[in-house]
């Protein structure tokens, strides 16, 4: 296993992980997963299906917990449930969880308002528009389509300007011109305050929009490393060697 997760910066990480394990009975899902992220760092997860990248989002996210090990994220034990937690991250998921017979403002004030943000309905619209959906704010999320509903739950992640952000195949069920407009502004959502770790299947945009690189194989990181390092012309077959060698 690569490991190259040091960073120059001398600010404690945000997000440590130390050996975790999960278990569904005699399934083990994560086999002992640690690395460390900084303040903006982006980390991208590549891996087959069935690695366990899902579970570990969910953990991180304070979601499910671990069977074993210790997760720190924002500086918070996200086993101990602490709501403070929630101000600091941002989950978009296969799930939108947004309201189908409401309207996309109606959503965004309903999560603002779950925030404590002062102004939900101004917050609420500014968000919408971020996403390019200024023109469609009062119609039903029941008739938008998998790319503006993904844009909208991409608003309701980022409303209360989260410092970490979790991103669970954000790309899935797009068409290409939903992947480029959500590609364009998962770019701007990238700051040298803002730490991202996405999961993805799509070896060339993940490459490009991550600074860090793990392969997760069998519940395991087979490799960690920054993308400087690697051979980008090469990674496909890195990939390939990488996950049919994985323990």
């Amino acid at each position: 296993m690569k490991n190259t997760s040091e960073n120059s910066a001398s600010a404690e990480p945000v997000i440590q992980v130390a050996n975790i394990h999960k278990s569904f009975g005699v399934v083990q899902a994560l086999r002992g997963i640690s690395f460390s992220l900084h303040a903006g760092d982006f980390l991208t997860i590549f891996g087959p299906n069935g690695a366990g990248k899902t579970t570990l989002i969910k953990i991180l996210a304070g979601l499910t917990r671990a069977t074993g090990g210790t997760a720190r994220v924002a500086g918070f034990d996200v086993s101990n449930g602490d709501p403070r937690l929630r101000r600091e991250i941002g989950v978009i998921a296969h799930a939108t969880y947004l309201y189908a017979d409401l309207s996309a403002l109606e959503n965004l004030v309903f999560y603002a308002k779950m925030y404590g943000l002062d102004h939900p309905g101004e917050r609420a619209a500014e968000a919408i528009k971020e996403v390019g959906l200024e023109g469609r704010m009062h119609d039903r999320i029941g008739t938008f389509s998998r790319g503006m509903q993904q844009r909208i739950s991409i608003a309701r992640a980022v409303i209360h300007d989260p410092s970490i952000l979790f991103l669970d195949e954000p790309f899935t069920g797009l068409d290409p011109h939903g992947a480029k407009v959500l590609k364009q502004y998962l770019h701007s959502l990238h700051t040298k305050k803002r730490t991202l770790i996405m999961t993805t299947h799509d070896l060339s945009c993940g490459l490009e929009m991550g600074d860090k690189v793990a392969v997760q194989v069998k519940g395991r990181f087979a490799l960690f490393e920054k993308k400087d390092n690697l051979d980008k012309g090469g990674f496909e077959e890195l990939y390939f060697e990488t996950i049919n060698n994985g323990n």
